[in-house]
């Protein structure tokens, strides 16, 4: 009896006994740059007892000072220390397998790369920096496979970014922009400095999240925040910039000899003489080296409750054209501050003004088009003028071309733009219980632009022709010019949302994220005056109380609609047994772009993973360190779509009634957003200790409701084409991409990496209607280049429809052209209805991008490269000659005539030439975007500035290209079917950039 009673209170103050022993150890888990890991599991396994890390990497955990305390996380090394009293500190090292440690951003979250399933390429942010470029886009060309980037190195200009293809004819196919959780349309506006993470969003698993806004793609973009100790970034660089190609045309002498036998018909003694005063090379004459500058300040850092990171940094840019000029100046501010252990505020504000000069791009084909013999001013100060007097150029005589003085036109030229963009929110997180955070997030942007563009039409008028005078100027026409413009509006975007992620019995990792979002475009509005006759003196073009209505000659106010989008979404992700891996999301869309019966659609997808390389089978093959299979189906929308307007034509004549108004055209009422579908597959894989990594991606993508342009039935009465479902566009593909890393020694290491992507695009099928053309690649000589109707089943969007050269006949020299049949003949002899052909199209098939480097000691060096095949580009410059234009220098020394009769280019004419394949040249090239070469100083500690690297960076210094004009490359008004993408014509060439420059850190 007395054993049962000490026993039973033995049992009684053992818990006692434990408390007494036990207390709350308190420490804080760290990375080894000092940051805090949430979530890092504290174990105590004598007590018995077990922690998580909160969001700081702070916890507590009843134990016994001594004790070993075993702390882990996934994606760092394991550690086991004694419990000590007081405040701990553990540092955990992150450990060797890349995969576990890479996380990605997936919209409204983020993933370890390991647990994804879907394709998302991910860029850091030191490769984006590293090209000194404008806007970050530029910078990941070929970087990223499945990405095709097409860039102007025009300044201000934004890259043209297609992922996985067109699907779109007329509905865009530019991605959407999500930067810190604001929806935007381009990231001029962002120094790439500010950027800590760049994720393309590629497949329908990843994007489905996205509804009616990812058919084109979703890039995310997430800017710095602050973290560890207090530290200032100073980056500044000076580049200057020259064309990488410029095309040589004939100079005086050639230009005669050519022009005189163009004109022999007429002047059989030939038009222009031998002895010719001026031979100027007009692109020299319109240009300069251009220069750029940026300058970067960036202050960050954190303490136990906020998180904090200012920069500023200002971008100024001459650009070769004579006269343009582009400066940028951006501000951001990001803070984290944490209210209690469950609630943390983020915020985010950024500010951008931009101020541009343009200039006409069309100086450059004007340039191009100029004959040498007009000189850029006469003796007299005067302008020179194409005119001709006993076959030399002179004040007066008859004008032999209609092109005007390229450096007039930009002298002339008077034009300011100015933009201010502020882009800023708030978001919210709590910690309702230890698994479940919901989330609260506001963004808004706000975009204000002003312009004006004077013209002073009495120089013009005097500078097109030497022997006027201002006194005869004509009385019934302007004086000047001016137009004033203005544009802004105001987008906001809210989203709530719940984040549960728990793991049972060690084995069932869930992780669920549903919410609600609201996005509105707000109104944009646009106001565009025309004045004539104003003062010259800018200061006085807007004063108070002045009545101005007498010379108002134009007035466009523009109110566009507002777009509202109400949205809900799931995402469920869940990861069982540490390897197989299942991904589904849906989201619901209701639009106020479409009628009230077509508003809503909804959005899913599903993607599957299975890491093969955890199973028992593959433990043991030390070669393997990851494989892993994913695929995944969804269906994306694209809102971006041409909308149905009703036509009315007044003035009709209806009889017995008078004159009245009708509707011209008729509406699809079922019209609403373009809908994707798309599978994909694909693997990751890791090997020889994780040095060889790589993927592979295979793709079916369609655009099963394609809008596209519609004749009207011939008896309903409407003659005005409106827009329809009617097609399907495909595209299918492959990705690839490998990178090998490896570490000589303590000293040395490299990188060689690579990436390759082909698409194959086409209109794939066609519903019984009748598309009405949509004609595109215009030359400005009414020639055209590119359609789009019910012959182009089949082709890929943005095919060029031409007519085929055949040939120069060896006995005249005249151009030759097949027709239907086969049959050679002369362009006066072909039918437009039934003689052109499709002959190529403006996006490649397909795209890689070459990646090597070293570093030695303090010593870094890259090489980045990237190219494009399958594509054509058309060149519009040379085949716009009117009569009495210039020629390249290779025309002029080579061309048709009896004693050179195998010669690859025509006699020489005056006819304007119709739109061929002769002129149709292969995109194909390859170019090295970015060499960079950099040093770090050997600072010692306890220095006030405690880091500094120097570096020099050459940006397309080399390409190898086929194409015989400026830029394979071409951009232009970046529309594929109706713009002149593709069509070199009033473009900016490309540029060669060297840049020296240096980091700080203090």
């Amino acid at each position: 009896m007395k054993n049962f009673i000490f026993s039973f209170l033995a049992l009684l103050l053992l818990p006692s006994y434990m408390m007494v022993q036990a207390q709350a150890i308190k420490g804080k888990v760290v990375d080894s740059s000092g940051m805090g890991i949430p979530g890092a599991i504290i174990s105590a396994p004598e007590s018995r007892t077990s922690a998580d890390a909160d969001f700081d990497g702070n916890f507590t955990i009843n134990a016994k000072v001594g004790e070993t305390l075993k702390i882990s996380m996934l994606g760092f090394d394991s550690v086991s220390v004694p419990a000590a009293a007081g405040v701990m500190s553990i540092t955990l090292k992150e450990a060797g397998d890349t995969a576990l440690k890479e996380v990605v951003v997936i919209g409204y979250g983020t993933r370890k790369k390991i647990d994804n399933t879907s394709a998302v390429s991910s860029i850091k942010s030191e490769e984006i920096t590293k090209m000194k470029v404008l806007n970050a886009s530029q910078a990941i060309q070929g970087k990223a496979a499945g990405v095709q980037v097409s860039t102007s190195d025009a300044p201000g200009s934004t890259p043209s970014v297609i992922i996985r293809g067109a699907g779109s004819a007329l509905g865009g196919k530019n991605p959407l922009y999500v930067v810190d959780g604001m929806p935007t349309e381009n990231i001029n506006n962002i120094n790439t400095n500010d950027i800590t993470s760049y994720e393309v969003l590629k497949d329908a698993s990843s994007l489905a999240i996205y509804g009616t806004r990812g058919a084109n793609g979703v890039i995310m973009i997430t800017t710095k925040a602050g973290k560890g100790k207090l530290t200032v970034d100073v980056e500044s660089f000076a580049g200057f910039r020259t064309p990488l190609k410029k095309v040589k045309m004939a100079n005086a002498a050639e230009y005669v000899n050519y022009s005189n036998v163009a004109y022999s018909g007429d002047f059989p003694q030939g038009r222009f003489s031998a002895n010719q005063p001026y031979n100027t090379n007009w692109f020299d004459e319109i240009t300069r080296t251009g220069s750029y500058t940026q300058n970067n300040i960036a202050i960050s850092g954190s303490s136990e409750n906020v998180k904090y990171f200012f920069s500023v940094g200002n971008y100024e840019e001459k650009g070769i054209l004579n006269g343009s000029d582009y400066g940028r100046t951006t501000i951001r501010n990001n803070n984290e501050f944490k209210l209690s252990e469950k609630v943390r505020i983020t915020q985010n504000l950024s500010v951008s003004t931009i101020k541009n000069t343009p200039m006409p791009l069309s100086a450059f084909t004007n340039a191009y088009r100029q004959s040498p013999l007009v000189p850029v001013r006469y003796p007299d100060g005067k302008y020179g003028v194409p005119f001709i007097s006993n076959g030399v150029v002179a004040e007066t005589g008859a004008s032999f071309n209609n092109v005007g003085n390229p450096v007039a036109q930009l002298d002339y030229t008077n034009e300011q733009q100015q933009s201010v963009i502020l882009q800023g929110g708030l978001k919210l997180d709590y910690d309702i219980i230890k698994s479940l955070k919901f989330t609260s997030q506001f963004n808004g942007e706000f975009y204000t632009y002003k312009q004006y563009n004077y013209v002073d039409n009495v120089a013009l008028w005097l500078a097109a022709d030497p022997t006027r005078v201002e006194t005869g100027y004509p009385s019934s026409l302007n004086i000047n010019t001016l137009t004033r413009g203005r544009d802004q509006y105001f987008n906001w975007n809210l989203s709530n949302y719940l984040t549960y992620n728990k793991v049972f019995a060690d084995i069932h990792d869930i992780e669920v994220t549903a919410g609600i979002e609201a996005n509105v475009q707000g109104t944009r509005e646009k106001l565009t005056i025309d004045r004539k006759n104003v003062n010259p003196n800018s200061d006085y073009w807007s004063l108070k109380d002045i009545n101005v209505a007498s010379s108002v000659t134009g007035y466009k106010d523009e109110a566009l609609n507002q777009r509202r989008l109400a949205s809900y979404f799931a995402r469920f992700q869940y990861k069982l047994m540490d390897r197989y891996l299942l991904t589904g999301t849906v989201r619901r869309d209701g639009s106020s772009q479409f009628s009230d019966d077509n508003r809503w659609g909804t959005f899913p997808s599903v993607g599957l993973g299975w890491i093969i390389s955890k199973e028992s089978f593959l433990s043991n093959v030390e070669i393997i360190n990851l494989l892993k299979l994913r695929g995944s189906w969804g269906r994306l929308g694209n809102q971006n779509v041409p909308l149905n307007t009703q036509v009315f034509t007044s003035g009709v004549d209806v009889p017995g009634l008078g004159s009245g108004t009708t509707i011209n055209s008729q509406i699809d009422p079922s019209l609403s957003w373009e809908i994707v579908e798309e599978l994909s597959g694909g693997f990751d894989f890791e090997l020889l200790k994780n040095r060889l990594k790589g993927s592979f991606d295979l793709y079916d993508k369609k655009t099963t409701n394609t809008i596209l342009n519609v004749k009207p039935y011939a008896t309903s009465g409407y003659n005005v084409p409106t827009y329809s479902h009617i097609g399907e566009v495909s595209n299918k593909g492959y990705e690839v991409a490998l990178r090998w890393d490896d570490k000589i020694n303590d000293n040395l290491s490299y990188w060689v990496g690579g990436n390759y992507s082909h698409n194959k695009n086409e209109l794939s099928s066609l519903k019984n209607a009748q598309i009405a053309p949509t004609v595109g690649g215009s030359l400005g000589n009414g020639q055209n280049t590119k359609i789009l109707d019910n012959t182009s089943l089949g082709q890929p969007l943005g095919s060029f429809y031409m007519y085929e050269f055949a040939g120069i006949d060896p006995t005249n020299g005249n151009m030759l052209y097949y027709t239907a049949n086969g049959d050679k003949v002369v362009q006066t002899a072909l039918n437009e209805r039934t003689d052109k052909k499709y002959v190529g199209t403006v996006l490649p098939t397909s795209t890689y991008g070459v990646t090597l480097g070293l570093t030695y000691k303090n010593i870094d060096f890259s090489v980045d490269g990237y190219g494009t095949g399958g594509a054509k580009v058309y060149n519009g410059k040379k085949a716009q000659r009117f009569g009495g234009e210039n020629i390249e220098a290779s025309v002029a020394r080579d061309f048709w005539s009896p004693t050179n009769t195998t010669s690859a280019n025509p006699r020489p004419s005056n006819e304007t030439p119709y739109a061929s394949t002769f002129f149709l040249e292969s995109a194909d090239y390859f170019r090295i975007n970015n060499i960079t070469l950099g040093y770090k100083l050997p600072i010692g500690e306890n220095n006030f500035i405690s880091y500094c690297r120097l570096y020099v960076n050459a940006i397309n210094p080399f390409i190898s290209q086929k194409f015989s004009g400026f830029s394979p490359d071409v951009v232009s008004d970046g529309k594929l079917v109706e713009g002149t993408q593709g069509v070199e014509l009033d473009a900016y060439p490309a540029l060669r950039s060297f840049v020296i420059g240096a980091n700080l850190k203090f």
